[in-house]
């Protein structure tokens, strides 16, 4: 039950989407018992973004959710491959892309919880 929200100020084509929505696929098994099987990828480009007050190059937030806790090696392992992907797909330099966990007891799905 993960969920990637990538937030950011380049303009992300279907294509490129595509590609993030597989890599990230494979990055979130950087979290045992976590796999792109119940995965969900929100892409939300071209937004206006400041980092340090400063907008001249491309941002990212990437917000992880998963059910239960999260590992703190994990997390580690998932932020470089979050910033290789971003750079690798969008030109996004890592010093200009954020990462943040939340860990989650309680999460619904079809009806019930998990």
């Amino acid at each position: 039950m993960p969920y990637i929200k990538l937030t950011t100020t380049a303009k992300v084509t279907d294509d490129k989407c595509a590609l993030l929505k597989a890599k990230f696929g494979k990055a979130i098994e950087s979290f045992a018992g976590k796999n792109e099987n119940w995965l969900m990828v929100a892409v939300d480009d071209g937004k206006r973004m400041w980092f340090k007050g400063d907008n001249s190059a491309d941002t990212a937030m990437v917000d992880v959710e998963l059910l239960g806790d999260v590992d703190a090696a994990d997390s580690e392992t998932m932020t470089v491959r979050v910033c290789e992907i971003l750079n690798e797909t969008l030109g996004i330099a890592p010093e200009r892309v954020y990462v943040k966990y939340t860990g989650y007891r309680n999460w619904g799905w079809n009806k019930m919880n998990f």
